[in-house]
């Protein structure tokens, strides 16, 4: 039985042994986590396909941000890498196994409590997981896979509930799920796009950290500067952790804590691609793509702050709305 070190154990060291195919079957899973486990086996050099079958879509749906952020990846260099299908015929599939391959042989497997998601590996909970040695998660899989849509699927909305990120409950029927789109506003923080000492928006950081011709940077590269008592708070997840943004417009970015040394990390980032953020602000300011952005920008705009909402520890709703 393991109950400590899941992360490594469960899903590192088996590719490290050799294994090359991951086969999941989760309750409930997060893209964060998906984008944080590609990462992590490309920056250790290893080689791996996971497929990933998520099973309390039925009777609960699944939260926009992470719908989204499943299609961020499918569509990213990680595309040969990824897929991802929902359950959609009941009953919903509360099972968490953890299924590896070697060259299409059964390798390992392992089953228990932990769902794929940053909150059971990263010691947020308590979880288990036990290796079993048993052909049968293979069939138990091939059945499963057959009530499954691809999430990409055009027919999706039809057949599974997305739910705002607002009123989205796991272990919920969507049914009772409250209609009201409020937040809690002790979840929010609101973050200043000026520097504090100037006033200004910085010249070469912040929204404008792409600005720098003498580096032959993307000029759209830009990170959101958080203030000491934001970064030196639990709000946003630790480094090296990744999380899942949504923004008022519908739009969906995977985050994660950038700068600084440790697990603080005083900016939020796109991991994958640093110019994200930047052409989505130059954007909704209606800037030419790659222009510097300044103070009287967004005071055309009509504001110069965003309001941060934590949904959960892995996903949060950005408001830049006027």
């Amino acid at each position: 039985m393991i109950y400590t070190n899941l992360y490594e154990e469960v899903l590192i060291k088996p590719c490290r042994e050799g294994a090359d195919t991951l086969k999941i079957i989760s309750g409930y899973a997060t893209s964060a986590m998906a984008f944080h486990h590609l990462e992590e086996l490309r920056k250790k050099r290893l080689e791996a396909n996971i497929s990933l079958l998520l099973g309390m879509c039925p009777t609960d749906g699944i939260s926009l941000s992470n719908h989204n952020g499943f299609l961020n990846i499918i569509n990213s260099n990680y595309s040969s890498k990824f897929s991802c299908s929902y359950i959609f015929k009941l009953p919903s599939v509360h099972s968490k196994i953890y299924i590896w391959y070697r060259r299409n042989k059964l390798y390992k497997s392992f089953i228990g409590s932990a769902n794929y998601t940053q909150n059971a590996f990263f010691k947020k909970q308590r979880e288990i997981l036990s290796e079993i040695r048993d052909s049968n998660v293979t069939d138990y899989y091939k059945l499963l896979e057959k009530d499954s849509i691809y999430c990409n699927n055009q027919e999706i909305e039809s057949l599974i509930p997305i739910c705002n990120d607002r009123n989205y409950y796991p272990n919920h029927p969507h049914e009772e799920v409250s209609k009201d789109n409020s937040i809690h506003t002790n979840n929010l923080k609101r973050i200043t796009l000026l520097d504090k000492k100037t006033g200004e928006v910085q010249k070469k950081a912040g929204l404008n950290w792409g600005q720098r011709p003498e580096y032959r940077r993307n000029p759209n590269q830009a990170y959101i500067q958080l203030p000491p008592d934001v970064y030196k708070s639990d709000f946003f997840p630790p480094k090296p952790q990744h999380f899942t943004v949504t923004t008022d417009d519908s739009k969906t970015f995977i985050c994660c804590r950038a700068q600084k040394t440790g697990t603080t990390g005083a900016a939020i980032e796109t991991p994958h691609n640093n110019a994200l953020l930047g052409e989505y602000f130059r954007n909704r300011l209606e800037l030419s793509n790659g222009a510097p952005i300044w103070k009287k920008d967004l005071e055309r705009y009509g504001r110069t702050d965003i309001d941060f909402y934590k949904i959960d520890d892995e996903n949060f709703y950005m408001d830049f709305s006027v």
